[in-house]
């Protein structure tokens, strides 16, 4: 949010320097990001002289270029090469001299001494489009020499307005100081609370005066969804170009000046916070404007042209007809709006219902500065203050006068928050004590009433503008930033009770998985958990999604982490190593959540270097990390084949019964659909049924054996169609407590072998914990593995 010092001058007074205001703004919450300078002529005409042209002659290597010279009060008149065609000895100009810079089109512009086709020229003299003063290059600006005097600085004749602006990091909740008059009310609290001089200029109603009558209505359908609607109808406005100090408003927050009556809405919205919308009168039908909801399907096109379908729960502003002329609080109507040839306006002043403020503006997804106010609740009490300044400008910029009286619409008053503070829960939160009567001071700078004083505490008011103070909780919190976070004195001594976490604490495992990761290169990710799907089917839908593109929680890990692989690789980062640790949200009987640690890996599995080959990352890869963390799980798991859409090819590890982790490469589509042109590798592990299977046994230790094992190796001639895992399984059931373990490490399928069979070369490590394993008990675990294979499998012995 843009604040403009001088405008923010308007309502509070005070020597304090801008830099020190940032830093009390900042203190008490509306943190100050940057201050701009604003420049209502860009370089304020800084180094351009008044001159005058004391000859001038045609150039001697150029057609349209002319040699001057000028005059600027200096020792010596400068030479000036100019190509204007309305430059004579004679004149009264502005003149650049060498080291100044101008801005034209956005562009600096430092004057250098310079020859020009052989001629030197020491500045520039020029027109008012390079100084910042028009958009006019027509030629060169001419003076009047009777009001200007040689060699004086240009700006002097000019009163320059130059403006700093803050950018305020406002929160969300703090609605009351989204406007000038909001922040200067806020500085205020501040500064008079701490003693300093300041005069604060509290904006109150305005008298209006009223002439003749008009056969306008109010209808409001719905009161829960427009509490509070106000209106003037203004006659004989003369729309056109605002005057310059209302335009240099608008410019110095970044608005673009539109029209007075626009100009006039904008204006009180930043001062006070209230939006205020302005129809053109005639085109009310029946002379009536009703607030409700239109039956969905209708069709309503806005301001920005385009035609929009209405759902039914938007809150409308309506002719008598019923005919749409503007989304409530959020957009204005395409035929209902302030033109050039407008003469009688009907202006609007409400308080609409923030939720359905809001739900109208995110289901057509328009964010405006009105829908952002309204959304968070304006002040009840503002909407006809700043109706009836507004009507006095448009009557003293526009020239309108406004008819009968104001219409209302305000059956129910909104009322402020009633609040029981107790000094006793003041000092606990804040753990230092402040006097009862700097709170009740603080308290009513703030424009907070003390209703009652009573024992140990106060009953309070908190205005309805506060939205966000509506508990005890709420008030401390105010009572603090105005007293000042930094005067709370941190402790000498910090107390904690340790906490011995148990065995089975979750963050454990997801720290020590996530830390595995790392230490191989791995970074983490951290992405949204609201998506936009293409299938619905399972998905969970948000009620009132933020936009259009995240109505729904996602289903799965990897379409996120393809985002992030996608945004690397565009920006040659090709080598991915990513995990993330959240949760997946689903609907089948019930709404589930699971949480869930997803790894993507694509590209190079190690950094290109002179000691490795070069060599793509692969489903291996992938497979030996996931195993490095599932080895830490004290189950067995059992490897299967998976079919998933995401995957072209798959498997699963399970461990009784049930999945504990999936991974495969995926899909060409999903790569396609994430724009992605190379393999990636993807998995991901269930977080809670993995603590489950963690906890189930206690850990137990054994000591290291202190003889050695033995290795065997076996080369397997068997049908194409048989497995390494179907091999494995029949191994693992052999009843030898000798056999330890079991591994692949090599397969050869091509010349020598008879059509239709592999070969799979398997190792077998065998380990007597008691003593030295003897040739016969060696030979006895083979055999017994060799019948088994030739028993099962059919498999055949290769010499």
């Amino acid at each position: 949010m843009k604040i403009s010092n001088n405008w923010l001058k308007e309502y509070i007074k005070t020597d304090i320097k801008t830099e020190k205001i940032g830093e009390f703004l900042t203190d008490i919450g509306l943190e100050v990001e940057g201050i701009e300078l604003v420049e209502s002529v860009k370089g304020s005409l800084e180094g351009i002289v008044v001159g005058k042209v004391l000859s001038c002659e045609k150039h001697p290597n150029a057609d349209k270029l002319k040699v001057t010279t000028v005059d600027v009060g200096s020792a010596k008149p400068l030479h000036i090469v100019c190509g204007a065609p309305n430059v004579e000895a004679g004149q009264i100009v502005p003149v650049a001299t060498v080291g100044t810079t101008i801005y034209k089109e956005g562009n600096a512009l430092v004057m250098k001494e310079a020859k020009i086709r052989g001629e030197i020229s020491q500045g520039m003299i020029c027109a008012e489009d390079e100084l910042g003063l028009s958009e006019d290059h027509g030629g060169i600006m001419i003076l009047d020499e009777n009001k200007h005097e040689v060699g004086k600085n240009f700006a002097d004749y000019f009163e320059l307005n130059n403006d700093q602006v803050y950018e305020i990091g406002l929160t969300p909740n703090r609605t009351d100081a989204m406007s000038h008059y909001g922040v200067a009310r806020d500085l205020n609290a501040y500064l008079t609370t701490h003693q300093m001089p300041v005069e604060f200029q509290k904006v109150s109603e305005k008298p209006l005066t009223i002439e003749g009558s008009h056969h306008f209505q109010i209808e409001i359908e719905d009161t829960e969804l427009c509490p509070k609607y106000l209106g003037a109808i203004i006659e004989n406005v003369k729309v056109e170009t605002s005057p310059e100090w209302l335009k240099t408003r608008m410019k110095a927050i970044g608005l673009s000046p539109i029209n007075n009556i626009v100009d006039i809405t904008n204006y009180i919205l930043h001062s006070y916070g209230q939006p205020l919308h302005a129809f053109d009168a005639e085109k009310i039908s029946g002379n009536k404007v009703k607030v409700g909801v239109n039956a969905a399907g209708t069709k309503f096109t806005t301001l920005d042209g385009i035609e929009r379908t209405l759902n039914g729960t938007e809150i409308m502003i309506k002719d008598g007809d019923d005919k749409p002329m503007c989304i409530a609080g959020v957009f204005g109507g395409a035929t209902s709006g302030v033109a050039e040839a407008t003469k009688t306006i009907f202006l609007e002043s409400a308080y609409f219902n923030p939720v359905g403020v809001r739900k109208g503006a995110k289901l057509h997804a328009l964010n405006t500065d009105a829908s952002f106010r309204f959304e968070r609740g304006v002040d009840p009490k503002m909407t006809r203050i700043a109706l009836t300044h507004a009507v006095k400008m448009i009557e003293e910029i526009a020239g309108g006068k406004m008819v009968g009286e104001l219409l209302e619409h305000y059956p129910t008053k909104i009322e402020d928050h009633y609040i029981i503070l107790r000094f006793s829960k003041v000092e606990q939160i804040l753990g230092t004590k402040i006097h009862k009567e700097k709170i009740k001071e603080i308290l009513k700078s703030l424009e907070i009433v003390v209703l009652n004083e009573i024992q140990n505490g106060l009953e309070i008011s908190v205005p309805a503008y506060r939205a966000d103070v509506t508990r005890e909780i709420d008030v401390i919190e105010e009572i603090l930033r105005i007293y000042g976070y930094n005067k709370i004195e941190s402790p000498q001594k910090l107390s904690f009770t340790p906490v011995k976490l148990s065995f089975d604490d979750q963050d454990a495992l997801e720290n020590s998985w996530a830390r595995t990761l790392q230490s191989n290169g791995f970074y983490e990710a951290m992405n949204n958990s609201l998506t936009s799907v293409k299938e619905e089917t399972n998905a969970v839908k948000i009620l009132n999604p933020l936009s259009g593109d995240l109505q729904f929680m996602r289903k799965s890990l990897l379409e996120g982490l393809l985002e992030n692989a996608d945004y690397n690789i565009k920006r040659k980062n090709p080598n991915i190593k990513f995990f993330e640790l959240g949760k997946i949200y689903f609907k089948k009987e019930k709404y589930e959540e699971r949480k869930q640690l997803a790894i993507l890996v694509s590209g190079r599995d190690e950094e290109e270097n002179w000691l490795q080959p070069k060599s793509s990352t692969d489903f291996y890869h992938l497979k030996s990390y996931v195993k490095v963390l599932l080895d830490s799980l004290p189950v067995s798991l059992e490897e299967k084949e998976l079919e998933d859409v995401r995957f072209s090819d798959a498997v699963e590890f399970v461990a009784d019964g049930k999945t504990v982790a999936r991974l495969g490469k995926v899909s060409p589509e999903l790569l396609k659909d994430a724009d992605i042109e190379q393999d990636c590798f993807y998995a991901e592990i269930e977080l809670e049924l993995s603590q489950q299977l963690r906890a189930k046994t206690d850990l137990k230790f054994k000591e290291i054996p202190k003889f050695n094992k033995t290795r065997k190796d076996l080369a397997l001639l068997v049908d194409k169609h048989v497995s390494y895992a179907d091999l494995y399984k029949a191994a693992r059931k052999n009843p030898s407590k000798y056999l330890k373990n079991i591994n692949l490490f090599d397969v050869y399928e091509g010349k020598n072998l008879p059509e239709g069979k592999k070969s799979y070369a398997m190792s077998f490590d065998l380990l007597n914990e008691e003593k030295t394993l003897e040739e016969k008990d060696i030979s006895e675990v083979m055999n017994s593995l060799i019948k088994t294979f030739k028993k099962e499998f059919s498999a055949e012995l290769r010499s």
